[in-house]
């Protein structure tokens, strides 16, 4: 079935324009009839929620979170795109697009990515009146870096904490609502189910981790700003509690999920140093504007990276992309440390690693110019790793980061239940098979600032309120939760969330992670498919559920994951291609690059969830009609 993206027509740069001076209005007096629910406080949600109550809807947010300003965002490091041009190095809206749809490989909508180039100006100027501290240039201009995947210098931030900082911006702006009366936040509390009536969402159940306690929430619309579903592979670059429940509870009561393959591993994070570990810790992309990255020439080099001699290093990415060298994307960059691993040439205890080194840099700007653009990410590695960055290279390794696939949305941002909307890393609308560094912050800011007012207020006005009539509904999703969490908790299991989960991330890194293969995809589908059906026979969870209980959070959240991860699976065995990230090893070229089927795949896969059944595919057609689609190449 081929889905209707609801793209305005006109030329693409006055789309959106044409958009927003057509689209229907309400009343500033009537919008207080209106209540929204957002799941999620990070830039997304923070950003979507004080934006819609500063026009004077009724908004509820809800944060698993103790603090709405914990969540994932702070994260990102490295900063925010946007195509100002303060550089003069030929930057523009107009280029920006094209490096955003070719970082993608050329499976995103052209009018989606087009419209984010061009919010991205505003963004600035508006993060700067919240008062994000972003560098500066000695004569007071906002400082500029390039990141990997583009030519120019686009990328504002602030050292090492860009994320940080813009949520702290989105953050004071949400608690102004809030102290004026005009929003609600619910904190520890999580979104437990999406409740559907008449094919409209009605609104929530919500779990009180506090208590155990479970309870209703009606709306005229949901917008789910939950973040991305990394953490699926158990060790990956999110925090240990980020999760993908409101996105695959809302997926299994009828929103479409798009892309769920897509995933992006990030090629600066700190490599695995033992099984203890739950999590990985990220280094900022921006560290390759200054760090080069090489191995050994020789396999297994036991030697001290600085014995090393120039002569016996191997630049890999200098040399296989002169044109962008250490700055070629994330998913070419990430690949090729894998290739050069694989083959033996790794660096580290368990030779898992590749270089980083700033050595160059440091003779050429001094220590203190690289101290003033990340000293805090030096500090973060040292304190790690108890290593001096700036007397010797660091250890870096792939690491799953980024989803580009979630939710499918149209142009509107709604999924496929009307009155459901996902905003950010949720949904999969701007990136393509492979987003670009520094356009997850931008996304995020320009769905919940500018787009989700317009669009969410539109749908407001042409259909009206959510019905009210809808006790029932929310009695039956409490009842089923209660009885699901009683049979978990007395099944007496042997295997914690955490192991199980672990199991699962090792399944998907090796055989549904940076390259895959239809055997290694159909073996994953069968281990993946055990995995699900022993679930509830192995699970333990102790304590009482209708009490607060950590384990069994745990859980609920493994389960969605295990779900998650077939539907994976399922859609990385399905698309006969190479793009981007989905890197099929069937399919590439003589050199080793990914090999797009543009003529029998140029569509992303959005799967409708079928009970006792395999997930339906319906196919947003990609047309593309400013820009043909080319083999990518940064060589």
């Amino acid at each position: 079935m081929q889905l209707n993206p609801r793209i305005p027509p006109g030329k693409l740069e006055e789309k959106w324009q044409t958009y927003r001076s057509t689209a229907p209005r309400i009343n500033p007096n009537n919008r207080d009839k209106y209540k929204v629910i957002v799941i999620g406080s990070g830039l997304a949600g923070s950003s979507a929620a004080a934006s819609l109550a500063e026009l004077g809807f009724q908004v509820e947010v809800f944060t698993f979170h103790d603090s709405a300003r914990r969540a994932h965002s702070v994260a990102a490091q490295g900063g925010v795109n946007a195509s100002k041009n303060y550089q003069n190095d030929g930057d523009s809206v107009y280029r920006m697009f094209f490096d955003t749809l070719k970082g993608g490989d050329f499976r995103a909508r052209e009018a989606n990515v087009y419209r984010l180039a061009e919010c991205s100006m505003a963004l600035i100027d508006q993060a700067v009146a919240q008062g994000v501290p972003f560098n500066r240039e000695y004569n007071g201009y906002l400082a500029n870096r390039s990141f990997g995947g583009v030519q120019v210098s686009r990328t504002f931030y602030a050292r090492g904490q860009s994320g940080q900082q813009l949520l702290y911006g989105a953050y004071q702006a949400l608690m102004r609502q809030v102290r004026l009366g005009k929003a609600t936040l619910h904190t520890r509390h999580e979104m437990q189910d999406l409740v559907v009536e008449n094919n409209r969402a009605v609104g929530i159940v919500a779990r009180d981790l506090k208590t155990g306690a479970l309870t209703k929430h009606p709306a005229d619309a949901v917008l789910i700003c939950s973040g991305g579903y990394g953490k699926v592979y158990y060790l990956s670059t999110f925090a240990l509690q980020s999760n993908a429940t409101a996105l695959w509870r809302a997926h299994k009561k009828g929103a479409f999920m798009a892309a769920p393959s897509w995933i992006q591993f990030h090629p600066t994070s700190l490599p695995q140093s033992g099984q203890y570990q739950s999590k990985l810790t990220l280094m900022s992309e921006s560290l390759r504007n200054d760090g080069r990255i090489w191995v050994p020439k020789k396999r297994n080099d036991n030697r001290h990276p600085n014995s090393i001699p120039e002569e016996e290093r191997d630049y890999y990415l200098e040399r296989r992309y002169p044109a962008y060298g250490n700055l070629a994307p994330r998913d070419i960059a990430s690949r090729a440390a894998k290739e050069r691993i694989d083959e033996g040439f790794g660096v580290g205890k368990l030779k898992n690693a590749v270089y980083l080194d700033f050595s160059k840099a440091l003779a050429q700007q001094g220590l203190q110019a690289l101290k003033d653009k990340y000293g805090n990410l030096f500090e973060m590695y040292h304190h790690i790793t108890d290593i001096d960055a700036y007397q010797e290279p660091m250890l870096i390794s792939p690491a799953a980061h980024f989803a580009m696939g979630g939710l499918w949305v149209d142009y509107n941002l709604m999924t496929s239940i009307p009155g459901v909307f996902a905003l950010g890393e949720a949904n999969c609308a701007d990136h393509g098979a492979n987003r670009l560094g520094a356009n997850s912050l931008l996304q995020a800011c320009v769905d919940g600032y500018y787009i989700i007012p317009n669009t969410l207020m539109a749908f407001f006005a042409e259909n009206g309120n959510a019905p009210t009539d809808t006790a029932a509904a929310f009695e039956k999703s409490i009842n089923h939760w209660k009885e699901t969490f009683k049979r978990w908790t007395n099944n007496n299991g042997k295997s914690t969330a955490d192991q199980l989960h672990r199991k699962l991330g090792a399944i998907l890194y090796q055989k549904c992670g940076l390259s895959r293969n239809a055997t290694g995809l159909k073996e994953a589908l069968s281990q993946i498919l055990e995995l699900q059906k022993n679930f509830e026979s192995e699970i333990l969870i102790p304590g009482n559920p209708n009490q607060m209980n950590v384990e069994l959070e745990k859980a609920g959240r493994l389960r969605d994951f295990i779900e998650l991860a077939y539907l994976m699976t399922w859609d990385a065995l399905d698309r006969q291609e190479s793009c981007g990230a989905h890197f099929r090893e069937e399919y590439q070229t003589q050199d080793g690059e990914p090999l797009r089927n543009d003529e029998e795949w140029g569509f992303v896969s959005a799967w409708e969830y079928q009970q006792n059944a395999p997930p339906k595919r319906h196919e947003d057609i990609l047309h593309f009609e400013t820009v043909a689609p080319t083999q990518r190449s940064y060589k």
